[in-house]
């Protein structure tokens, strides 16, 4: 037994052992027991209040997606609107542009057929005149005075009358 005490590591045992003894003795086991449970607690609450934490926050960032995602949807819906108003407009510029394209064709023809019917008139008076006057001449070179007039009084009475 003597041999036993003189083993260093016998002895370190008996040391614990013995100062385990007088820790539970004294209550100091309690006590650390009772920090550890209480760390525990504590490290538990912190847990907890993190889980509560990590949920909110992922139900905030479910929602701002779920606004995201309608703010886009909205974004392609007024586009979507915007680009139909467009085509719309195009068109009824397009059908404006048509109409107003054949309003003045129309109001082109109608001048170009009265400057036609305007020339056409002129071109007969001036034909008028000029075989009148030449018809003139040719009654003044060829008979007497009272026949001339007679003639000249009658072609001017018939071209009254072909012209009215």
């Amino acid at each position: 037994m003597l041999s036993l005490f003189s083993d260093s590591s016998f002895i370190t045992a008996i040391s614990f052992f013995g100062f385990v003894g007088l820790l539970l003795y004294f209550g100091v086991a309690g006590r650390i027991t009772s920090a550890l449970d209480a760390r525990a607690d504590a490290i538990k609450t912190e847990l907890e209040e993190a889980r509560k934490l990590r949920e909110e926050a992922q139900a905030l960032l479910a929602q701002y997606q779920r606004k995201q995602r309608d703010a886009e949807e909205e974004a392609q819906e007024i586009v979507s609107q915007a680009r139909h108003e467009a085509e719309r407009l195009a068109a009824e510029t397009k059908v404006k542009l048509d109409e107003q394209v054949a309003r003045r064709t129309a109001l082109a023809e109608q001048k170009i057929a009265m400057a036609e019917s305007q020339a056409m008139k002129d071109v007969r008076d001036a034909a008028t005149e000029v075989a009148i006057a030449a018809a003139a001449k040719v009654l003044a070179e060829t008979s007497d005075d009272a026949r001339q007039d007679a003639l000249i009084n009658d072609s001017l009475d018939q071209v009254r009358q072909r012209l009215v």
